[in-house]
């Protein structure tokens, strides 16, 4: 429905405008086309009386008010004349201007009676060929048309004969007890149900959940159906609705605006929302008294298709759903989208350009707040579902079909309606205040040189710190601890772990003794002539065996861990005390060389052209306010996607995103985006012995706004280019 009152089409025009010599003035007013029809319908929340225009052709209503009513009924004469009437015979002060607006309304949305011209234009469009296979009608029309496909209305009023037990209270009080009892004991199964809906996103569950979502929408649009035959509203058609190509079942109950009490028109807005709450419950109690099967999923199905369909899709607000119907149902304020609308508009023209405009309709201040703060809500959601769906409707389609949709959803539901405000903006320029415009001005100018003036001097991204020399100790082999060296600074060769392995020290002590009986069995050999001929066998054992004692001694050795150069030694799992028996997986401490450090670092694409090794570096720990000063060492000549510093990933309290499969069990961690590895010097001393992370900026070439936008715009195009 339509709201027209006499705010809507007021006018003001002056003698010096074209609108005081109209010819429009000199004659009566076209006439109505005769199968419309006028219905009184509820008053206004002001008390003044309201009536419909019905088009029966397009199935449309149009809300009018008392001014227009008074109009309509002195149709035919010359808008002069009627406002002569009207003032003489109401309490009303009507002027041509308004009459004139009406006409205008009345022309545009068809409902005079057309000419002959007109006529035949008509029939000559309904001869060609069917429109929809034009492919300007699907340019047109693609983001949303009906089609009809029942006249159901003797199947609803047998169906609200045979069912007058399903809109009594004990039915609504037994189905909602029903449902309560299903969520309660849905809420002590939780684990099993959760587990139950994730098993489910699989390819036959998701066939499942579409004819759930069928069967769900259904009953949705038999609830509306229903409740608006038991109300006495004719049903004229229902079918399916296509929005942006998705199929979405509708119910046209466009002859609710004819009830006169808004709690009968809530009913009917609110039926589909509330049958599909009783049939989500329904379903719910049904999923926990079912075993597992056929029947179990399919309820599993349809309560949570109903329960994600009720609370998180039609009971929005901010989009011509049932919450939408609902709300102005509740407020008995109907077209709240369009009459908020045209409030936050008149409050942005008047409050950003300071124009005296008067306002759409006269409200309280209060209610005047809501409605604006009302708008500006359903803008934002507007623009955050319509940029959802460009970007669906592109990755829906091929390519090419893909990124012309995407322009035509961006273009036509974001640029349009701004398109339209500026464009009315810049038609009252000559009306806005010198202030304002100075203002604008000088706006305009701080937008241009924040655009256009290369201030950005820096690249910056996440990085990590560490020492450019660092060893973790191991134990080389399965061994005891004897001793570790305490925390903190050790010069070069100093011994840090001391580690004993028995069976080595055991073997040692064999192989020296049997070296000594060699040694006497070759003294004695030597001595005896006859044993001459044992002498280089004995020879060649004794040989054997200090080779074997010189490896165990090299064994020993390797027990004995020191430090290559002078650092810093730390301790891990300080728990660990002498004569505990190692594993060689098990760290036991780190030697860090603290006199030199580096910034392992990760840069965007767009970003690392800007860069050139040798340029100045600042690193910023976290947690500490002063920049460590350095140097870019190195950049990496192409992009990757493993990233090497574990600190920095989001699992780890990171700032990079990682895939979710990777990182397992020696596997490294990839990136979801790939990007530049750099490595810059840090030059200013770091007194701590940590692993931090931090942010590296990185001296760069000066870009501005606009040029990085730029350089964004054609990575885009470059990348979208290959079909």
């Amino acid at each position: 429905m339509i709201n027209l009152s006499s705010s809507d089409v007021a006018t003001t025009l002056t003698a010096d405008e074209p609108g005081a010599t109209d010819p429009r003035l000199q004659r009566p007013v076209p006439p109505l086309r005769d199968d419309l029809h006028l219905v009184e319908v509820a008053r206004e929340r002001d008390g003044e009386p309201a009536w419909c225009i019905e088009d029966p052709v397009t199935n449309r209503f149009y809300r009018i008010g008392w001014l227009e009513f008074e109009c309509l009924r002195r149709w035919g004469q010359r808008p002069e004349q009627i406002c002569q009437q009207i003032r003489a015979q109401t309490a009303l002060e009507p002027d041509v201007d308004q009459v004139l607006a009406l006409v205008e309304f009345l022309a545009t949305h068809h409902l005079l009676r057309p000419d002959t011209a007109t006529v035949d234009r008509f029939a000559a469009e309904a001869n060609e060929r069917s429109p929809w296979l034009k492919a300007k009608w699907w340019l047109h029309n693609y983001l949303f048309f009906r089609l009809p496909l029942v006249r159901p209305q003797r199947v609803l009023q047998t169906m609200a004969r045979a069912l007058p037990w399903l809109f009594t209270r004990s039915c609504v009080v037994a189905v909602l007890l029903l449902g309560i009892l299903g969520i309660l004991l849905v809420v002590q199964r939780w684990d099993r149900f959760t587990h139950a809906v994730v098993e489910a996103f699989s390819l036959s569950g998701l066939v499942s959940f579409a004819c759930a979502l069928v069967v769900a929408k259904s009953f949705h649009e038999l609830g509306h159906a229903l409740v608006a035959t038991r109300l006495g509203v004719k049903v004229a058609h229902m079918g399916i609705a296509f929005i942006v190509l998705w199929p979405m079942l509708y119910t046209d109950t466009g002859e609710s605006w004819k009830l006169k009490g808004s709690r009968q028109r809530l009913a009917i807005s609110s039926a589909g929302i509330l049958t599909e709450l009783a049939l989500a419950g329904l379903a719910t109690l049904g999923w926990v008294m079912t075993q597992p099967g056929a029947l179990n999923s399919a309820l599993l199905y349809l309560a949570t298709t109903s329960w994600v369909l009720s609370l998180a899709l039609n009971s929005s607000p901010f989009m011509r759903f049932d919450g939408y119907f609902i709300l102005t149902d509740v407020l008995d304020f109907p077209n709240l989208h369009e009459r908020a609308g045209g409030q936050a508009r008149c409050w942005l023209r008047r409050r950003l350009l300071g124009l005296n405009e008067p306002w759409p309709e006269a409200f309280s201040r209060s209610h005047r707040r809501a409605l604006v703060g009302f708008a500006f809500a359903t803008w934002l959601y507007r623009l955050v579902l319509f940029l959802g769906i460009a970007v669906a409707v592109y990755t829906m389609f091929f390519k090419a079909l893909g990124i012309f949709l995407f322009v035509v959803e961006i273009l036509w539901f974001i640029v349009r309606p701004i398109h339209q405000e500026l464009s009315h903006w810049w038609s009252q320029r000559r009306a806005v205040p010198r202030h304002f415009r100075v203002g604008w001005l000088l706006v305009a100018l701080g937008l241009t040189a924040l655009l256009f003036i290369p201030w950005q001097t820096s690249v910056g991204g996440p990085g990590v710190i560490h020492s450019a020399r660092s060893l973790t100790y191991y134990a080389p082999m399965p061994a005891r601890l004897e001793a570790r060296h305490d925390d903190g600074s050790v010069e070069q060769g100093a011994t840090l772990v001391s580690l004993i392995e028995p069976d080595i020290s055991l073997d040692l002590a064999a192989q020296q003794v049997a070296l000594d009986n060699i040694d006497a069995e070759l003294t004695g050999l030597l001595d005896n002539p006859q044993g001459r001929a044992q002498l280089s066998a004995a020879q060649a054992r004794r040989l054997l065996n200090l080779s074997n004692i010189e490896s165990h001694q090299r064994e020993i050795t390797r027990l004995h861990l020191s430090a290559p150069f002078a650092g810093k030694w730390q301790r891990i799992n300080e728990q660990l005390a002498p004569g505990q028996w190692l594993s060689p997986r098990e760290p036991l401490g780190v030697l860090i060389d603290p006199e030199h450090w580096v910034v392992e670092g990760y840069i965007d694409q767009q970003d690392v052209h800007r860069l050139k090794v040798g340029s100045s570096v600042r690193f910023f720990v976290e947690g500490q306010p002063s920049a460590l000063h350095g140097e870019l060492v190195r950049i990496a000549p192409s992009r990757t996607r493993l990233l090497d510093q574990a600190m920095l990933a989001e699992r780890h309290g990171g700032v990079l995103k990682t895939q979710q499969d990777s990182g397992g069990e020696g596997q490294p961690l990839e990136l979801e985006q790939p990007l530049f590895a750099v490595q810059a010097r840090i030059d200013t001393n770091w007194n701590d012995i940590r692993e931090a992370r931090g942010r590296l900026h990185i001296d760069a070439e000066r870009q501005s706004l606009a040029a990085r936008l730029g350089t964004w715009l054609a990575a885009i195009a470059v990348r979208e280019s290959g079909f």
